[in-house]
C-alpha cells in the first residue's frame, strides 16, 4: 500500500520539475528571463506553466522573431545564419612564425637549442 503513495509522489515530483523547466524556457523565449518562468513553475506548478503560456512575447524576443518553437538546427535566437554573432572566432598562432618546432631555426636562422627566448639555456 505504501508503494502506491511513493510512485504517485514521484510522478507528481516529475510533473512539478518538468513544468518548471518548460515554464523557464518559454519565459526566456518570450523575453522575460528564465527566473520569471522558473518562479511561476516552481511555485504554481502546472498553473504557473499555463500563466507563462498566456504571457505575450516582448518585442524583439526569440518568441516574436522565430515563433513559438525554434527552428531545428540551432539557427534561431536572432543570430545570422552563420551562427556567429560577429563573425568567426579569431585564429591565434602560438610562438614565433620564423622558428620551427623545437627551436630548429631561430630568428637569425641559426639553431636555437633552448626553443626560443627564455628557454632552459637562456642564462648559460
Amino acid at each position: 500500500m505504501t508503494g502506491t503513495i511513493g510512485s504517485t509522489a514521484l510522478y507528481l515530483l516529475f510533473l512539478w520539475l518538468i513544468s518548471a523547466a518548460i515554464a523557464a524556457w518559454m519565459a526566456d523565449r518570450k523575453g522575460y528571463g528564465e527566473r520569471v518562468g522558473l518562479t511561476f513553475g516552481l511555485i504554481l506548478s502546472v498553473v504557473g506553466l499555463a500563466i507563462v503560456l498566456l504571457l505575450p512575447g516582448r518585442p524583439g524576443s526569440a518568441w516574436k522573431l522565430d515563433g513559438p518553437l525554434p527552428r531545428r538546427g540551432g539557427g534561431g535566437s536572432g543570430l545570422p545564419e552563420s551562427g556567429f554573432a560577429e563573425g568567426p572566432p579569431a585564429v591565434v598562432e602560438r610562438g614565433d612564425a620564423s622558428s620551427g618546432p623545437g627551436g630548429a631555426a631561430g630568428p637569425g636562422g641559426a639553431a636555437d637549442p633552448g626553443g626560443g627566448e627564455g628557454g632552459p639555456q637562456a642564462g648559460t
